[in-house]
Formats: structure tokens, C-alpha cells, sequence
């Protein structure tokens, strides 16, 4: 594989910062405790700062406040960690790919797929699915009837998109990602359930990162909607007719029952719950754990559950919040003693 080689002067100009020192070649990004001197690093976490001193970085990406303490070289940026991710794609390999269609894929005669996508061994991709320009399809990964893939997204090994799913532009979908299976809809009837058919599909905007091992339901009747620059983490359950508004990120283990919205420009971080039927306010941040079974109107931070504490001492509260009903009621009737024995003195 060729080696990737930019000049620090050129990285520089990619983040709009100032180089401060030798313009020598860079070939990787490490962190400062095990970069080489042919690589970038960055300080963004005031923790590490102590590793300015001693770190072999060639360069190094930091705020102007932290500069001074650069052994070497230095790219001064206002945001060295954003900076670091825009430098990391220079360094990432994986979107390279061939074009065509691999011998042992299997395309249905009526499927359209651009001359500059790729379809890797083993994929598969049904009748009326359509692949856009430069899209990469990974080994076994399987293309639904009628389904959609846009430009340069990339599907990896191992995706499933059912029948009629639309995959925007620019989109990143990893490994056993599920999106447009079967919603959760059963109705009772006389002690069975009958099963409700799920006639919608799933539309995925531009722009959109699906984690590995998520599953994204088709919808009921409506479509689910995932909208453009969303962020969706590994193993994340998102039920049907759901939306999720752009530019939202949501972290891994979570899950979204069906008919909720959730608005633009929210965060919902690691193993937090939403039930359904609710709406999700716009720039809501929702920390980690969180069940969410009522409406969020008013963007900002919520969180719910009890803090870490020794387990000892959680088992005895516990057992107090058990008693919370109780001791409630008994305050309430202390309350209403007090309030008597008060207008019996006053009446005297």
C-alpha cells in the first residue's frame, strides 16, 4: 500500500491553522504517549497535558494557550480535537475501492448500478434496487427489492436492507446493521396476538453513520425516518415510525420505542431508553441510562436513576425508596395534626 506522506504545512492549511516551526512530512496519527516523530498528534484533554513535554509527535495540534509547552513542532488551531478528526481522513484507506462487480455477487437483471460503485463477493442485490456512483457494497451484504442506495455511501459486510429502503448520500452503514425489518405490532385477540403488518419502509438521509449490529424497523403505515448528519452508534434499536431529527448522535445500547420524535440536534448517550408516543425537544441532551417515558418540551440536560454509590449503601436506600409511598402518607398526616393542634391554639 502506498504510504500517505503530507507536508505539516499542508495539514495546517486543512484546519485553518498556524504552524509554528519546521514544515517537515508526516505519514500517521498517534496518540502523544506513542506517536513517532513522523506522526500528528493533538492535545485536547487537559489531563495529558503533561505529555507535551515528552512526546516524539512531529507535530503537534493544540490551542494557542498550550503552545509554549510544545518540545517541537505545533499547529495552532481554536479546536484541536475537531481538527484532528478532519486530518484523520486524509489518513483513512478504507473508502478505497474497485469498480465493477465482483463474479460471485449476484444482481438481479433489473437493478441498477452505476459503472463506478462496487459489488464485493458474495452481496446480493434484488429486483428494481438501484446503486449510485462510487457506492461500495460489502461481501454477503444484501440489497432489497426496490431499495436505494445514494452516492458514495458504503455499505459494509454483512448489511441487510429490506425491500424499499433509501439510503441518502455520503452515508457509512457497518457490519449487521438490519434497517427496514419488521416493527413490533400485534394486536390481541382473545388471548393470541395477530400480527399487523408493517407497510412502510425506512428513508435515511444524507450524511448518516449507522453503527454496527443496529436495527432500524420499517414502519406501520409511515415511514421511519432517520434525517440527514444522524449519528447512530453500535447496537441501537430504533422502532417503526420513529423519527430521529438531523444531526442527532446516539450513543450505543439504546433504544427508541415506536411513534416517538426525536428533534434536531439532540444527544442521547449509552444504554438510555425512550418509550413511544413521545416528542424530544430540539438540543435535548439526555445522559447515559436515562429512561425517557414522558415528553422533553424544553431543550437541555436530563437524566434519571441514582448515582454510583458502595453497594452497601445502595441497598439500604433501596429499601428506603421502597418506603417513600409510606412515608409520604405519614408526613401528610403529621402535616394535617400540626395544622390541627394549630387552630386549636389559636382558637383558645
Amino acid at each position: 500500500m502506498l504510504e500517505l506522506r503530507y507536508l505539516a504545512s499542508e495539514l495546517a492549511a486543512k484546519v485553518q491553522g498556524t504552524l509554528v516551526g519546521q514544515d517537515l512530512y508526516i505519514s500517521g496519527i498517534a496518540t502523544l504517549a506513542t506517536a513517532s516523530s513522523s506522526d500528528i498528534s493533538f492535545l485536547s484533554n487537559s489531563r495529558y497535558s503533561s505529555q507535551l513535554s515528552s512526546t516524539l509527535a512531529g507535530v503537534v495540534l493544540v490551542k494557542s494557550s498550550d503552545q509554549a509547552a510544545v518540545v517541537g513542532c505545533a499547529i495552532v488551531v481554536d479546536d484541536p480535537y475537531l481538527s484532528y478528526a478532519k486530518i484523520s481522513a486524509l489518513f483513512d484507506t478504507t473508502s478505497d475501492h474497485g469498480v465493477g462487480v465482483h463474479a460471485s455477487a449476484w444482481v438481479a437483471s433489473d437493478a441498477s448500478i452505476d459503472p463506478s460503485a462496487y459489488i464485493s463477493p458474495g452481496a446480493v442485490i434484488e429486483a428494481g434496487a438501484s446503486i449510485g456512483a462510487r457506492v461500495f457494497v460489502g461481501s454477503n451484504t444484501v440489497v432489497g427489492a426496490g431499495a436505494s442506495v445514494g452516492a458514495d455511501s458504503r455499505l459494509a459486510a454483512n448489511v441487510t436492507l429490506y425491500p424499499g429502503v433509501s439510503i441518502g448520500q455520503r452515508c457509512l452503514i457497518h457490519s449487521a446493521a438490519v434497517i427496514g425489518s419488521d416493527g413490533f405490532g400485534f394486536a390481541p385477540n382473545k388471548g393470541r396476538w395477530q400480527k399487523i403488518s408493517q407497510l412502510g419502509s425506512v428513508v435515511i438521509g444524507d450524511n448518516v453513520e449507522v453503527g454496527a449490529g443496529t436495527t432500524i424497523d420499517r414502519g406501520a403505515l409511515n415511514d421511519t425516518v432517520i434525517e440527514q448528519g444522524v449519528k447512530l452508534d453500535n447496537q441501537i434499536q430504533i422502532a417503526h415510525n420513529v423519527v430521529v431529527g438531523e444531526n442527532t448522535a446516539i450513543a450505543g445500547g439504546c433504544a427508541i420505542a415506536g411513534s416517538t420524535k426525536v428533534g434536531k440536534q439532540c444527544t442521547i448517550a449509552g444504554m438510555s431508553g425512550i418509550t413511544g408516543h413521545l416528542e424530544i425537544a430540539d438540543g435535548t441532551h439526555i445522559t447515559a441510562m436515562t429512561l425517557v417515558s414522558r415528553s422533553i418540551t424544553e431543550p437541555g440536560a436530563y437524566s434519571s436513576g441514582t448515582a454510583l454509590e458502595p453497594h452497601r449503601s445502595w441497598k439500604r436506600n433501596a429499601v428506603r425508596f421502597r418506603q417513600l409511598d409510606e412515608l409520604t402518607q405519614r408526613v401528610k398526616e403529621l402535616e394535617k395534626l400540626v395544622m390541627q393542634l394549630s387552630q386549636e391554639g389559636q382558637d383558645k
